[in-house]
């Protein structure tokens, strides 16, 4: 075994620390598999899972993009998403290729599951993700209140039960502003940390890309942001890691319209880039009453935030930022929920300032008001299922 994966396997460990936090995750798993039990196959599932087997068994850019599909605005990933597993059962079963979406739902009892699966693996990736990046920076009373109030999130399981862009656009926006932080952190020690890091970033802005050009396009913008305020010092290789990002993201991107010109150009033809500012977004998080535990916990974070100076760091405010800015962003072109790009980073947040908070000599008062919190966001959420 080479030294460098030994190293890695002995910093690897999974004491109570990721036990709990495997629990909640198991807890979403759960609670999604519930929903997918109780759904039926609906026009937009039938739409999605026969794009997405067009595109991996029939890659006619003409048939499988613009005719039989209608028209993709945001990304091709959702659907080469939803029309994988289909495609893989029916290999495996040694089904024709002519098997329609709609056969499949009556000779296979778990179509449905199967369509939610690349979905559901999604928002698990992105509460692994959010644990990951909350643990590492406020501890581990940092990460259980974000994936607690995760877990219970109405709209992420919504958005892990329905075949949709949106959930991915997530994952891949919140893995690439906080990989970049990475890259950054990692440019002020040797090169050889740099090289993984950076690829791995340029595969998350791809996938974002696939994902929604315009998730794409403020990714992009705030890692630059961030990077140049964290790297000082190595701010010269900005430009060359810029060239670097937006070339393998583009390439990632073509790969999705497998390696077809004309289909690829419909991104540059479409209106999924165009964005402007709107609070109306804001409104489809907090209003909903399933989601008042998380509403009150975003409220007390940012009264907190302004109160407490202690709360006022570069890991506070970076998710706040982040977080301002998806709320009042809509994209004018295609609908999208850039609301549900904003939830891992407002959980960040709230977990960055309730943390800081259980450190004061206020302590056992947050406690209660903390658990009360997510006890209220998962009674909400799970009477709504």
């Amino acid at each position: 075994m080479p030294p460098s994966t030994a190293h890695s396997l002995r910093k690897f460990r999974f004491n109570r620390p990721q036990q709990i936090a495997a629990v909640l995750l198991l807890v979403l798993l759960g609670q999604c598999l519930w929903v997918v039990r109780r759904q039926v196959l609906s026009q937009t599932d039938y739409e999605f899972a026969r794009c997405g087997r067009e595109m991996w068994e029939r890659p006619s850019p003409l048939a499988g993009y613009f005719t039989t599909c209608g028209n993709i605005h945001d990304g091709t990933l959702a659907y080469r998403a939803a029309g994988l597993p289909l495609t893989i059962q029916r290999i495996f079963a040694g089904q024709a290729s002519s098997t329609s979406t709609w056969e499949m739902r009556h000779e296979i009892s778990y179509v449905l599951l199967l369509l939610r699966l690349p979905f559901i693996a999604a928002g698990l990736a992105l509460g692994a993700c959010l644990w990951w990046v909350t643990r590492r920076l406020y501890g581990n009373t940092g990460g259980y209140i974000a994936l607690g109030l995760y877990c219970f999130a109405p709209p992420i399981i919504h958005a892990c039960t329905s075949p949709n862009n949106e959930i991915l656009a997530a994952l891949g926006l919140y893995s690439a502003v906080y990989l970049a932080i990475g890259v950054a952190h990692a440019m002020q020690g040797p090169k050889q940390k740099w090289r993984p890091r950076i690829l791995l970033l340029t595969l998350a802005f791809g996938f974002t890309a696939a994902a929604h050009i315009s998730a794409f396009i403020v990714g992009l913008v705030l890692a630059i942001l961030f990077m140049a305020y964290v790297a000082e010092g190595r701010r010269s290789y900005l430009p060359t890691l810029l060239i670097l990002w937006v070339l393998g993201a583009f390439f990632l991107l073509f790969a999705s319209y497998a390696f077809r010109p004309d289909a690829f150009s419909y991104v540059f033809r479409s209106a999924a880039g165009k964005m402007w500012f709107s609070l109306g977004s804001a409104r489809d998080l907090f209003l909903p009453l399933q989601n008042a535990g998380i509403t009150i916990a975003v409220a007390a974070s940012l009264g907190l935030y302004l109160i407490f100076r202690r709360s006022r760091y570069f890991g506070n405010t970076t998710p706040l930022l982040v977080s301002a800015l998806l709320l009042v962003l809509m994209t004018t072109g295609v609908q999208s929920e850039t609301w549900l790009w904003a939830v891992p980073f407002l959980l960040t947040f709230v977990g960055g300032v309730f943390a800081d908070i259980l450190e004061t000599r206020y302590q056992r008062l947050f406690f209660w008001i903390t658990g009360g919190i997510l006890l209220t966001q998962a009674v909400l959420c799970m009477s709504s299922l």
